[in-house]
């Protein structure tokens, strides 16, 4: 199952219209290079050292 990328409803895999607003939902291919670069994110946010309160953030 998947969710509407305007309305945040949730339908079936695959389809190209939210039924329940009409919005263009993006095609597979997207959401592979979407979830690659989500992945990436991830792995990144995962190495940065751990925030200890009481010391400023470096970034």
């Amino acid at each position: 199952m998947g969710f509407c990328i305007a309305c945040g409803q949730q339908h079936a895999e695959g389809i190209r219209f939210c039924r329940f607003c009409g919005t263009q939902q993006p095609g597979e291919q997207l959401m592979a290079q979407l979830r690659a670069e989500a992945e990436q994110i991830r792995i990144a946010l995962t190495q940065v050292q751990p925030h200890h309160p009481g010391q400023p953030r470096t970034w």
